[in-house]
């Protein structure tokens, strides 16, 4: 299957998930957490919106664009999310940070000023085992600053 992956053409093999096609490209941004798009580790961004990646099929992406979080930023240009996450020290394991940054990206690219209320209902999908919620929504609550 053919489409854009961070902003460069790729054709992955399909009948697989798109999270496993991305593990097996050497993408290691999403994770496979449940597998039953339900704790938020493996979200990416198709066409802009923020999508579990564990289930969606490689078909469903064809002509599409999808961004992981290796596409959102780079050591020398990181995304404000990135920076701020640092800033922040808003991950401890890190395992759902990915994510959780893609839906913080969709939603901020969707407008550049998201109430906290917009935030955490955006974020309500993403567990984090280890309990750095607050230090998350303040990492995005500083993104948008």
């Amino acid at each position: 299957m053919s489409f854009s992956l961070n902003g460069a053409e790729v054709s992955l093999p399909g009948g697989t998930s798109l999270l496993l096609a991305l593990r097996e490209y050497g993408l290691n941004g999403p994770k496979l957490g449940c597998g039953e798009e339900a704790c938020g580790a493996c979200h990416v961004l198709v066409d802009g919106v923020s999508l579990p990646s564990c289930a969606l099929p490689v078909e469903a992406v064809a002509g599409k664009s999808v961004t992981t979080l290796e596409g959102l930023g780079s050591a020398e240009h990181p995304h404000p999310l990135q920076t701020a996450f640092l800033e922040e020290q808003a991950g401890q394991c890190a395992y759902c940070l990915s994510g959780i940054m893609i839906s913080a990206a969709a939603l901020l690219a969707r407008g550049p000023r998201p109430s906290e209320a917009a935030v955490r209902e955006a974020l309500q999908p993403h567990l984090c085992r280890c309990h750095s919620h607050n230090r998350i929504l303040r990492a995005v609550m500083r993104a948008i600053a």
